[in-house]
Order: structure tokens, then sequence, then C-alpha cells
């Protein structure tokens, strides 16, 4: 359906409520379109939730999803996409900090063939050594790992195609991992330098402690986005290297036995060879279970492992439409 859906995860931000929706709500506005606004209520302790349902009972454009406790950012990101209905998706901090009136124009720049537009807070307004630094250093790292070039993967303010949106598997804590999750499914992707502000109130959520998980998400996303398919690649080059140099060296160790007397029973090597031998077939055996662990996967839920932007004949798409008549999601057509 043609139209925008803004999905805003919220936890105990009581009094950035009221603000975040008059804003939201005049851009939209301004936009001249169908519109939502999804509200995630994660759990908060605070106020937050009654004053959502105070907005909801004049604006029937709203909607509260209410969590039973608190699931993380990532968990209610993933609801907010799957309750879209329209095909354009624009997930936002509810904190202010993003401006919401760099939407048009990141609408704009994906009108122009993207599926996918990221902001890039490029004038951030935060702490150096605690929000900035870490930052900088898990986005060069996270670009390297994914092949997905971001100066900003932790900017949550995004617009997306629904396709896309209501088509990526988000779990633990990948949201900011969305980019290179898009990009696994031939996402199309720009950045765009936006607005970043002060936080004018409450506490921030995030921390320093956050970066060292970004590191242990990054491994997970990284053999998701190069391994999910094919483990047999991973462990069977892991294992055939350890294998081989096993090999070699009690090959070595056999010709100093022939040929030069050289005793082979007391030597640590011996030891270390037989053990890397086995460890090379333990990483073999370990590949090829992954291997019917991944066939059983997809194929137990009729996954594909493609995905289709858009069929032609005649020069017309044929493409079934993504929505039906009342407005539910077809996810067949997606994946």
């Amino acid at each position: 359906m043609v139209g925008i859906s803004i999905v805003i995860p919220l936890f105990n931000e009581e009094e950035n409520v009221k603000p975040c929706y008059l804003e939201v709500k005049s851009v939209c506005e301004r936009l001249d379109m169908p519109h939502e606004i999804i509200f995630i209520d994660d759990g908060s302790r605070d106020q937050t939730l009654p004053r959502l349902e105070e907005i909801s009972r004049g604006d029937d454009s709203v909607r509260i999803i209410e969590f039973r406790r608190n699931f993380g950012q990532t968990a209610a990101m993933a609801a907010g996409f799957e309750h879209s209905r329209y095909d354009i998706v624009v997930p936002l901090d509810g904190d202010l900090q993003n401006d919401p009136n760099e939407i048009p124009r990141m609408i704009e720049k994906m009108n122009e063939g993207y599926d996918m537009v990221a902001g890039w807070r490029k004038d951030r307004q935060d702490a150096y050594l605690t929000r900035k630094l870490p930052s900088h250093c898990a986005n060069w790292l996270i670009s390297k790992a994914t092949s997905v070039q971001l100066h900003d993967y932790g900017c949550t303010l995004k617009v997306m195609t629904g396709e896309v949106a209501r088509g990526i598997k988000l779990y633990g804590e990948m949201h900011r991992f969305i980019p290179a999750l898009a990009a696994e499914m031939g996402a199309k992707i720009a950045e765009l330098p936006v607005n970043h502000r002060a936080r004018q109130f409450g506490t921030s959520k995030y921390g320093i402690s956050r970066t060292f998980r970004v590191l242990l998400d990054l491994l997970t996303v990284k053999f998701l986005l190069g391994y999910s398919k094919r483990p047999i690649h991973l462990f069977g080059a892991l294992g055939m290297f350890s294998g081989l140099a096993g090999i070699l060296l009690l090959a070595v160790m056999s010709i100093q036995k022939l040929f030069f007397q050289i005793p082979m029973g007391n030597r640590p090597l011996l030891m270390l060879g037989v053990m890397l031998v086995i460890i090379g077939l333990q990483f073999l055996v370990f590949g090829l279970l992954a291997e019917v662990l991944a066939r059983t996967y997809y194929e137990s839920q009729d996954k594909p492992i493609y995905v289709v932007r858009r069929v032609l004949q005649s020069g017309k798409s044929i493409l079934p439409v993504d929505s039906s008549e009342d407005g539910s999601w077809n996810r067949r057509v997606v994946n």
C-alpha cells in the first residue's frame, strides 16, 4: 500500500512522547500521503504508556504495541516492522536526537532508485570518549567485515521499502546491522548526512559496554552473511588447513626417523601432529553436520535462497501486489 509507516521504539521516555509525536505528525502531514505512527512500548516502567494511550485516543493513525516486559530495541524494531502496512518504513528513535524533518529528504533520495537510505550523524551531538570514539571504531570494523561501507551503522533513522523492512529477520541485538542484512537480500543502499541533536529529556540507554556486544554480534553477522548457506566452506577450510598441517608435520618427522634416525616417540611435535589431524577431521565433520542442518532449515521452512525484486513481461511488472485489500501483508510475495 502506498504510504509511510514510522516505527518508534520507546523505553522510559515519558518526557519525549508528546514532543516526538508532534514532530513526526507534522512531517507526515507535510508529506501528504497515507501514514501510520507505530509506537512500541518496550516494557517502560514510567508514564510512557499512559502518555501514548492519551495520544492515540485523538489520532487514528497512531498504533501502540505494548510489550509485556523489556525485550530490547531489536525486538521492538522487529515488532514495528512486522506490524507496518505501507510501502515506506522509517525506524526512528524516540529520544528526539534524530531529526524527523530529515525524512522527506531521505525519501527523495530513495526515489532515485535505492531500497534503503541510511542516516549519517555527521555532526553527532554526543560525548566523544564514551559515544563517538567507540562508534567510529565499531563502524569501521563493521564496514570492513560486512563489505557494506557506511559511516554510521548506529543511526536508527533510516528510510527503506516495506519489502526490505518486512523481509529482514531481526533477533538478538541485530538492529545495528540492518544495512548489512538488507544488502544480503540484494538491497541498494545509500547514505545521507542527517541532523543530529543533543538529548533534551531523559537519560541515554546506551553505554560503552554495548561496544563489546557489537563485536560479539559482528561474529554472528559475519557468519550469517558469509557462510549460513554454505557452512562447509568455513569449517571445511579450517579442517583442511589443520589436517594438512598435521599430516605435513608427521611426514617430516617420519622422514627424520627413517633417514636420520631421529626418534619420534619422545617428541611433543608427534602429539601436536596427531592432534592437528584429529582436529581437522572434527572440523570437517562439523561442516558436514552444519550443511545438513542448513539444508533442513531451508527445506523445512520452504525458505528460498534468493529474493526476487520484480518480474517483467512485455515491459510490464507482473509481480503480485505486496498487500491484500484488507491491508494485511502477503509475506509469500516478499520471501
